[in-house]
């Protein structure tokens, strides 16, 4: 499964399965992408959601799913979810989950942002949005965990793999490092401290 994800820096994210999905597209610089079937929206950040990156990847009948923060910034065939919702969109199941910080100011969990587990070729596959290491984590089953590093609006390279030990998926991925914040150097230590296997992908040039 993990060559059929790409990953385009920061948090955007793109699933290829039955359907084609992306996560968060974010400066994205190129014109020719696969076109997405569902986009999926973390939260109403302008780094996650980004109006104008989600149109060099939607096409007419493309579905955009978010939550209701975001809904005033997009337009086209939209859909709003929530945490602990989930829903059968073209045959794919999107769950959403919370995404929040503890102790920092940046993603309250009163702002509703989420994190996405999305299944696609029989494998689950979960896109934890900008959260820290939050309590909910401990329950998530996942074949693929995806997990901010950064830190500052995240949480860190250390708290990311106590999460992934915590969730213990066959295979736990960093994001969300080496353009707003943190560095490669970042990832190489959530590797070091993770009991799982990492890959650490290199940002699909756009």
């Amino acid at each position: 499964m993990i060559e059929n994800i790409t990953w385009y820096g920061h948090a955007t994210m793109k699933f290829r399965g039955e359907k084609i999905v992306y996560i968060d597209p974010y400066e994205l610089k190129g014109s020719a992408y696969e076109p997405a079937d569902i986009v999926l929206i973390t939260h109403d950040h302008y780094d996650h959601c980004s109006p104008q990156d989600i149109e060099k990847v939607a096409k007419a009948d493309t579905v955009i799913i978010a939550p209701a923060s975001c809904q005033s910034q997009l337009s086209g065939k939209i859909k709003i979810i929530a945490a602990g919702e989930k829903m059968i969109e073209q045959g794919v199941q999107i769950e959403a989950v919370p995404a929040y910080n503890i102790g920092k100011k940046f993603h309250p969990k009163s702002a509703g942002g989420v994190g996405y587990i999305v299944t696609l070729n029989g494998k689950r596959i979960y896109q934890a949005g900008d959260a820290d290491f939050i309590p909910e984590m401990k329950q998530i089953t996942a074949d693929i965990a995806i997990l901010p590093i950064g830190g500052t609006y995240t949480m860190t390279a250390a708290e990311a793999a106590e999460a992934a030990n915590a969730i213990n998926p066959e295979i736990a991925i960093p994001m969300h490092f080496g353009a707003i914040i943190g560095s490669k150097k970042d990832a190489e230590e959530f590797k070091k401290r993770t009991n799982v296997r990492v890959e650490i992908l290199t940002p699909e040039k756009n």
